[in-house]
């Protein structure tokens, strides 16, 4: 059942798994080469990312300046890889005035309308680079979590804190999977499925056809 449900969904069914299932998909010494190609690629790609984009970081700086008041960057502590507390660098999207900073849901007032161009295209999300580049991220994996949220679905929610085994990404599984999770258990639960799919099956192959979906939908402008 749980070979099938994955061939059909691209998720890992959380219900039907235990700890065999990770002693029989979870070999992190095995990928050591793995791990050396994507380290090695992302430091390349992160020195090209922000090569490209610095001329246009000002014009960004000043869209953003001239859509609210409030710093140009949005730094927020998240969970990188065993649990290293990290903080997170992106353009600012949201208005700060009333901002009680709750998780982003669908149709956020606070958004915005530059910040809703910036989160169309992936703009906002320039400034990882540099957090790819400490080695706190990777381009692909799944998406770091805010560590009061974590801890508080780590008590409802099975294995989630498995996802802290690999390294954050900027992109992953989840996010082309053209779902929008918000941070609510039954939404998470939904995350974690496809993160332990990535988890097992995670390979440069599989990081090279997220990263091709990733450039489609920025093409495309349907992010969030």
């Amino acid at each position: 059942y749980p070979d099938f449900y994955e061939l059909l969904t691209g998720k890992v069914p959380v219900e039907a798994i235990g700890p065999d299932w990770f002693l029989a998909n979870v070999r992190t010494g095995e990928r050591r080469y793995y791990r050396a190609m994507k380290r090695t690629s992302d430091i390349i790609f992160a020195v090209l990312v922000l090569a490209i984009s610095l001329p246009f970081w000002p014009f960004i700086a000043l869209g953003i300046a001239l859509s609210s008041r409030g710093s140009i960057f949005f730094r927020q502590l998240r969970l990188g890889r065993e649990g290293q507390a990290f903080k997170i660098i992106k353009f600012r999207t949201m208005r700060q005035e009333n901002n009680d900073h709750s998780p982003t849901r669908a149709n956020d007032d606070r958004v915005t309308a530059f910040g809703s161009f910036l989160r169309r295209t992936r703009l906002d999300e320039l400034p990882q680079a540099i957090n790819i580049l400490r080695g706190e991220m990777s381009f692909i994996g799944p998406r770091p979590e805010r560590p009061e949220l974590a801890a508080e679905l780590e008590r409802v929610i099975p294995f989630y804190r498995t996802r802290l085994l690999i390294k954050p990404g900027l992109t992953g599984w989840d996010q082309i999977s053209g779902d929008y999770h918000s941070a609510s258990p039954s939404d998470t639960l939904a995350k974690l499925q496809h993160d332990l799919y990535y988890l097992k099956h995670r390979s440069l192959y599989l990081d090279m056809s997220i990263a091709l979906k990733t450039l489609a939908t920025m093409m495309s402008r349907e992010g969030r």
